[in-house]
């Protein structure tokens, strides 16, 4: 997310207005519904975590318990459990 001068894209008028509820802090303006993006739709992140969160589920069902399966992949023991659980 950028920040662009209000200055540079609000009417005068806009900036006066907001000025009364929100006077030199900074605002979010959240995008239209339409515009909305999915989290990780422009990144493979969500792709490598249901790979990663297959191999977890894999490797339970093939004996390792949780609490090495947390070590091996650097998450908690609760993070493991509530994956597993998701897969079953």
């Amino acid at each position: 997310m950028g920040y662009r001068k209000a200055e540079e894209i609000l009417p005068e008028e806009i900036i006066q207005l907001i000025q009364q509820y929100v006077d030199g802090e900074s605002i979010y303006i959240p995008r239209k519904p339409e515009n909305r993006q999915e989290w990780g739709s422009s990144t493979q992140v969500k792709q490598e975590l249901r790979h990663r969160n297959d191999a977890i589920y894999q490797a339970y069902r093939a004996g390792s318990t949780v609490t090495e399966l947390a070590a091996q992949f650097c998450l908690s023991e609760k993070s493991i459990q509530r994956i597993i659980r998701e897969r079953k």
